[in-house]
């Protein structure tokens, strides 16, 4: 079942790449609210429609949050796995920059629950 798209996944994609192709971090930071918000949106639904289910919640505040990863649903409450990073941390994983073994490290992934791991589906591109 194909996820339903609230952005126009080319002006998503075009908001990804500029992101990707910004140089620096401190270039990519100083990109328009805008562009990072449709970055990080894009790109949480390409994770739920390339990992569809509903076992794991990622979350990007304050930009978005997504289900994806097969496996037992979760309806009510908390979920018990929860992927939690800043937009920075999220565009780098997507994108290819970090590994999901080097954002763990750098303390800024809030991940719990057996199944919070991406590493099988990141990068994106």
């Amino acid at each position: 079942m194909a996820i339903r798209r609230r952005i126009d996944p080319a002006a998503g994609r075009a908001a990804f790449e500029r992101w990707i192709t910004a140089g620096s971090e401190a270039a990519a930071a100083a990109l328009p609210r805008p562009v990072i918000a449709m970055a990080v949106r894009y790109s949480l639904e390409e994770l739920a429609s390339r990992a569809e289910g509903n076992s794991v919640e990622v979350r990007v505040p304050p930009f978005g949050v997504t289900q994806c990863i097969p496996g037992p649903r979760h309806t009510r409450g908390t979920p018990p796995n929860v992927i939690e990073l800043p937009a920075e941390l999220w565009l780098a994983l997507a994108s290819g920059k970090i590994s999901w073994e080097a954002a763990l490290a750098t303390g800024k992934v809030s991940a719990s629950g057996l199944r919070a791991d991406l590493s099988d589906e990141l990068p994106l591109v």
